[in-house]
C-alpha cells in the first residue's frame, strides 16, 4: 500500500510540474491528461508485454477507490472548498446557488435519463429506466476545481465565480442523495410514492446541512478558547472527517454536512475572529486542497487500468458526452429562467454555467459502488469516457472560453 501512495504522490508532482513548466494547462487539467495517456501507453504496451499491465493491475487494483473517495477524499474536499470560498459573494449569490444546485440537478438527471434511454440503443444498449436515471445521478454534479483556477485567472466576476462553485459544493451532495434514493428503489423493485421519495430527499439534505452548521458553532467556541494556531488546525480537520462520520452514521447527507460545516465555520471565524489563526488556517487548507486535487486526478485517470472497454462502450461514451452536455445546457437554461422570474435583475450568464459544469471524482466514485446486475460496467466505463472529456477538452479550453464569453462587471 505505502508503494502506491508513494508511486501515486510522485506521478502527482512530476505531472503537475509538467502541466505547469511546459504544457502551461492548469495543474489538475494536465495531471488528468498526463495520467490518462500514460495509462493508454501502458494498456498499449501491454500487448507486447502483458506482465505490465498485470503489475498496475495488481498494484493499483489493492485500492479501493470507491471508499476512498466516498468515505475519505470527499470530507476534505468539500470542507476545504466551502471553507475557502468568498463568503459575502456566496450570500449575495444564495437564489442563484440553491436552483441551480437543486433544480437544475434534478432536471440534468431526468434529461440525462431520457436522453441514453432513447440514444443507447443506437449503440446496442438498452438499459432500463432505472438504470438511465442512475447514470443520470451519476454524471448530473460537477466539479468545481478546474474551472475555477481559469476564472480567478481572467479575472471573471466575483458573482459569477460564486455560483459556478456554490453550485458545484452543493449539488454534490444532492446528486448523492438521488443517487441514494435512486439506487434504494431499484434494490427493492418498486417505486414509491412521490411524497415517501420528497421526504425522503428533504430528511437527507436537511439533515445533513443542519448537523454542519450545528457541529460548527462549538468547534468555533473552542478555537476561540486557545491561542495556538496548531490547535485550531487540529480542530478544523476534527470538524472537517468527524462531521462527516457523524453524519454517515446518522444517515443523513455527508457531502451537504461537509459543505455547511465548511462555510458555518468560516462565517463564525469572520464574524468573530478573536483568537482564530485565520491565516494559517486559510494556508493549511489551501494546500491540502491543492495537494488532494493533484493526488485525486492522478487516481481518476489511473482508473483507465481497471475499466473494460470495447467498441460499444466507446460509442455509448460517445452519446453521452452529447447528451450529458445537451441536458447541462437545458438544465441551466430551466434554472436561469426561475432565477429570472424570482430576481429579474440577478445577472449570470448560460454560456458560462454550462460550458464550466466540469464532472469529477465523485462521479467516478458513484458509478463504482453500483452492482453490476444495475448496469456498472458500461455506466463506469461511459462516466470515465464523459468525465476525462469534460476535464481535458472543456476544462483545458476553458481559458480561451471564459476569454470570450464571461461577462464583466
Amino acid at each position: 500500500m505505502l508503494t502506491v501512495a508513494a508511486t501515486v504522490v510522485v506521478l502527482a508532482a512530476a505531472f503537475g510540474l509538467i502541466s505547469v513548466r511546459w504544457l502551461r494547462l492548469p495543474i489538475v487539467v494536465g495531471t488528468m491528461l498526463l495520467t490518462v495517456l500514460s495509462s493508454v501507453g501502458l494498456l498499449a504496451l501491454s500487448g507486447a508485454v502483458p506482465s505490465l499491465r498485470q503489475a498496475a493491475l495488481h498494484s493499483f487494483g489493492q485500492l479501493n477507490y470507491e471508499a476512498f473517495m466516498l468515505h475519505g477524499f470527499l470530507a476534505l474536499l468539500l470542507f476545504a472548498g466551502a471553507f475557502l470560498l468568498d463568503i459575502e459573494s456566496l450570500w449575495e449569490e444564495r437564489v442563484a446557488i440553491v436552483i441551480l444546485s437543486v433544480f437544475a440537478t434534478v432536471i440534468s438527471t431526468l434529461l440525462v435519463g431520457c436522453g441514453i434511454r432513447y440514444c443507447a440503443p443506437w449503440t446496442g444498449f438498452h438499459p432500463s429506466w432505472i438504470q438511465a436515471l442512475l447514470f443520470g445521478a451519476v454524471i448530473s454534479p460537477t466539479d468545481p476545481i478546474a474551472v475555477l483556477e481559469m476564472l480567478r485567472r481572467v479575472a471573471a466576476p466575483r458573482w459569477l465565480q460564486a455560483q459556478l462553485a456554490g453550485e458545484s459544493l452543493f449539488n454534490d451532495g444532492v446528486a448523492a442523495v438521488l443517487f441514494i434514493t435512486l439506487l434504494g428503489i431499484a434494490e427493492q423493485g418498486r417505486a414509491p410514492s412521490v411524497p415517501a421519495v420528497v421526504s425522503h430527499l428533504l430528511i437527507q439534505s436537511g439533515g445533513g446541512l443542519a448537523l454542519g452548521c450545528v457541529l460548527a458553532w462549538p468547534v468555533a467556541r473552542l478555537m476561540r478558547a486557545v491561542d495556538a494556531y496548531q490547535i485550531d488546525i487540529l480542530m478544523t480537520l476534527s470538524l472537517a472527517l468527524g462531521g462527516y462520520a457523524v453524519a454517515e452514521h446518522l444517515h443523513v447527507s455527508a457531502p451537504l454536512e461537509a459543505v455547511a460545516a465548511g462555510l458555518a465555520l468560516r462565517w463564525e471565524s469572520r464574524r468573530n475572529p478573536n483568537n482564530i489563526a485565520r491565516e494559517e488556517i486559510e494556508h493549511f487548507w489551501s494546500a491540502i486542497d491543492e495537494v488532494q486535487n493533484s493526488v485525486l486526478f492522478v487516481l481518476m485517470g489511473l482508473q483507465c487500468l481497471v475499466v473494460a472497454y470495447s467498441r460499444g462502450f466507446l460509442l455509448l461514451g460517445g452519446v453521452s458526452i452529447v447528451v450529458v452536455n445537451v441536458a447541462r445546457f437545458a438544465s441551466v437554461a430551466c434554472a436561469l429562467l426561475a432565477l429570472r422570474l424570482i430576481q429579474p435583475h440577478r445577472r449570470s450568464s448560460l454560456a458560462v454555467l454550462s460550458w464550466g459544469g466540469l464532472r469529477g471524482g465523485l462521479s467516478i466514485a458513484l458509478a463504482l459502488s453500483l452492482p453490476f446486475a444495475l448496469g456498472r460496467e458500461w455506466i463506469l466505463a461511459t462516466t470515465f469516457i464523459v468525465v476525462t472529456f469534460s476535464i481535458v477538452i472543456k476544462g483545458g479550453s476553458m481559458d480561451i472560453f471564459l476569454k470570450r464569453f464571461a461577462p464583466q462587471d
